[in-house]
């Protein structure tokens, strides 16, 4: 006889998703309405007030696509990207030859501008490739690189766009709700998140946003959008009225109230708390690594506080470490991507997951585990560094 799913208790400290907060899990088990319910219609309105108070951004077109990130950066690329367009893609990770993809199938030109992963896009390099090809229709970017735990400068990548007559496409998946993000003085033009980061809500939901700019091109495309279900021309009458909307799919009821209440959560602490309390957070987790003799990747300058990629001391079973902390703490870190495989693990401090708490839980069932292996560390002082950090702020 088949029997209920009952999913360990975990404490999510990966590159995503993170904790979901338990208002939020209270908020999925509520009463499905219909997805055209006066009431859902007022939540859906709400949702996009939320997502632009996120994002800050007056954009109308702030809304919540009915699938993961991906979709929401596919929800980018094929809206704006017609046959034989050419977009200059930045790729410094993983996540950036997604972009790349996604600008070939939908029938455009790539134009690569590559830099080691672990670093920030040089923006010198973009500016070259744009003065190169004064004719490309759209810089596209990853904010914030998960494989890696880069920030990239979003601010002055946009200014170049600008200077040079292009639209943005920004990757923000793991920056919204952890890092400083600012889509209308930025001039991002489209830009795309997900929910399971430093949102901590459930995954499955992305918040993107178009500028009326973007908007503009849309309308004007000479092609039919590649995607039906994501085409914003159909979306518009779904998300865009105010009252009376027009059937298009049938949304996720119980996702949306889990969204609006993790987004909830965010603007009643305050988003720039919300920021400093990631960045605090990261520096109580740092004092404790480099206290244990680890390194990270990223110079400290472009480093993402809420994805810490550390290196792997030598001689450590990456995988074993990753193993035991999940079976004996129940707590789940990551392991590196492409190049970095093997090489790093990726430490999530997102959302509901960035506390002290988890902090000293990391560092603590790090030390021990690496200890028992005979890892090459400095055991028994990464809790203590990271407390006197905390003391110190």
């Amino acid at each position: 006889m088949d029997t209920p799913f009952y999913p360990p208790r975990r404490t999510l400290m990966g590159p995503g998703p993170s904790d979901v907060s338990p208002r939020v899990l209270e908020a999925l088990s509520r009463d499905t309405i219909g997805h055209l319910d006066p009431q859902f219609i007022q939540l859906m309105d709400e949702v996009k007030r939320l997502l632009q108070y996120a994002f800050d951004t007056k954009n109308e077109m702030t809304f919540a696509v009915s699938a993961p990130g991906s979709a929401g950066m596919e929800c980018c690329f094929v809206n704006l990207v017609e046959p034989g367009d050419k977009v200059v893609v930045a790729q410094n990770g993983a996540f950036g030859g997604r972009m790349k993809e996604n600008v070939e199938r939908a029938g455009g030109e790539a134009i690569m501008v590559m830099d080691d992963w672990g670093h920030a896009v040089d923006t010198d390099k973009v500016a070259e490739a744009l003065k190169a090809n004064p004719d490309a229709k759209i810089l596209a970017f990853v904010h914030a690189e998960t494989s890696t735990g880069a920030l990239s400068d979003a601010e002055t990548l946009c200014t170049l766009a600008k200077e040079n007559d292009c639209l943005t496409i920004v990757d923000a998946v793991t920056s919204l709700g952890g890092s400083p993000l600012h889509v209308d003085d930025w001039g991002i033009d489209a830009i795309y998140s997900g929910t399971q980061k430093c949102l901590s809500c459930v995954p499955g939901i992305s918040p993107v946003s178009f500028s009326n700019r973007a908007l503009d091109v849309i309308r004007q495309r000479e092609t039919k959008v590649q995607s039906w279900f994501l085409d914003i021309n159909l979306l518009l009458g779904y998300w865009g009225g105010e009252t009376k909307r027009a059937y298009h799919h049938t949304a996720p009821v119980n996702a949306m109230y889990a969204l609006h209440e993790s987004l909830t959560i965010l603007k009643n602490e305050g988003i720039e708390k919300a920021w400093n309390r990631h960045h605090r957070n990261h520096g109580a987790l740092k004092a404790g690594f480099e206290a244990m003799g680890m390194n990270f990747i990223v110079d400290e300058s472009s480093r993402l506080p809420q994805l810490n990629a550390v290196t792997i001391p030598e001689g450590v079973d990456e995988a074993q470490v990753r193993s035991q902390l999940l079976d004996g703490y129940s707590l789940e870190i990551g392991a590196g991507l492409g190049s970095l495989a093997g090489k790093i693990w990726r430490v999530g401090l997102m959302g509901h997951s960035s506390t002290p708490k988890n902090v000293f839980l990391c560092l603590g069932a790090m030390d021990a585990v690496m200890t028992d292996m005979g890892a090459p560390i400095n055991s028994g002082v990464a809790v203590k560094a990271a407390r006197a950090f905390y003391d110190a702020v």
